[in-house]
């Protein structure tokens, strides 16, 4: 029996450097073997997405090697997290707490995602990968991805833009399926993938499933970006109409709970599926020296603090320290869950070195 391993990644905007720095720590225990071939299949929704592309896409400068590290990926962070997250001058005074327009252009990631992920479409993947959209013309989920010929004719920057195209963040995305010449099927308009699958381990799952893997096993690894925070109070919102409740000055509290909401849900029934009972905390999953190898899901998460603004786009100097602080504290506490990964994928692959050098 083979082992398999999935790589989910969570939706939280900028909160992506927590995944970003645990993706770091786990790179650094797998003695240079790059992710896409420690991983089987990599999904991603919104930032999770973007990790994902940049894991899974070959590089623009076709080395063989994969566009992004998790080094690289952290970097756009923390380095450039501000410039995406830029509201350009008067735009407070012209568009009022983005009531009428998205509070930012989408030109500032465009470019950044075209000059990482280049013209790649994902049939070209160094690795299965999952991202997951919302299509508002068709009011349904759309799985991009290499496994699914239909959907894998998209280049890799388009994906990554339409998964993280959150709305009243950012507008809509029109991407195109590459070959394709009726104007109709052509051009899909998107919205973020978090509206329906923030945390996207569910769909890895069926995705998994769907390849002739049922007689291996199968392995996860769930990372987080934060729970967020900061509770909404009933006094408060019991006055809230439409706007209230999407209001940007309160972080679209609605959009922030369907988010949360499904990603603690969907943690929740895969830690029920895929572990042994009495294995979940309220975020995460619980690792002992007694049950670490039988755990086939490993969930990586913590609520956020005081110190960290769980909004999508606090690209502050201050936030993004405090985001690296609590990444390097959850990889910290969870060496034990990166630990257990990293060697069971060492092993299945040095096994298999060995299998084809026989």
């Amino acid at each position: 029996m083979a082992t398999r391993f999935i790589l989910s990644i969570d939706g939280g905007g900028i909160r992506g450097i927590i995944p970003a720095v645990i993706l770091v720590e786990l790179a650094r225990r797998l003695d240079g073997l790059p992710l896409h071939r420690a991983f089987d299949l990599i999904a991603g929704t919104s930032t999770g997405g973007i990790i994902a592309a940049g894991l899974t896409c070959p590089h623009p400068s076709n080395s063989g090697e994969a566009a992004c590290t998790p080094d690289d990926l952290l970097s756009l962070y923390v380095n450039e997290g501000a410039e995406i997250f830029r509201k350009p001058p008067l735009a407070d005074v012209v568009n009022p707490f983005g009531l009428h327009d998205p509070s930012y252009s989408a030109e500032m990631l465009e470019i950044k995602l075209k000059q990482r992920l280049g013209t790649a479409t994902l049939d070209k993947g160094l690795s299965t990968v999952l991202i997951p959209a919302y299509n508002i013309r068709n009011r349904a989920a759309l799985f991009m991805s290499n496994a699914d010929k239909r959907n894998s004719n998209f280049r890799y920057w388009e994906a990554a833009r339409a998964t993280s195209a959150a709305p009243t963040y950012f507008p809509p995305a029109l991407i195109e399926r590459v070959g394709v010449k009726k104007q109709d099927e052509r051009f899909v308009p998107l919205i973020d993938g978090g509206v329906f699958a923030n945390d996207p381990i569910l769909a890895a799952y069926v995705e998994a499933r769907k390849k002739p893997w049922q007689g291996d096993r199968l392995v996860f690894l769930s990372l987080g970006t934060g729970q967020q925070n900061r509770p909404v109070a009933y006094q408060e919102a019991k006055d809230w109409g439409a706007v209230g409740w999407m209001h940007p000055a309160h972080d679209t509290p609605l959009i922030s709970i369907l988010m949360q909401g499904q990603a603690s849900t969907a943690s929740y029934e895969a830690n029920a599926l895929l572990n042994p009972t009495g294995t979940e905390l309220e975020y995460s999953t619980v690792v002992t020296d007694d049950n670490v190898e039988s755990l086939d899901y490993f969930r990586l998460e913590r609520q956020l603090t005081q110190r960290e603004n769980d909004a999508l786009d606090d690209a502050s100097p201050e936030n993004i320290a405090a985001l690296k602080a609590i990444a390097a504290s959850i990889a910290r506490d969870n060496a034990k869950a990166l630990d257990e990964v990293a060697k069971r994928i060492l092993a299945a692959r040095n096994g298999a070195q060995e299998s084809v050098a026989a």
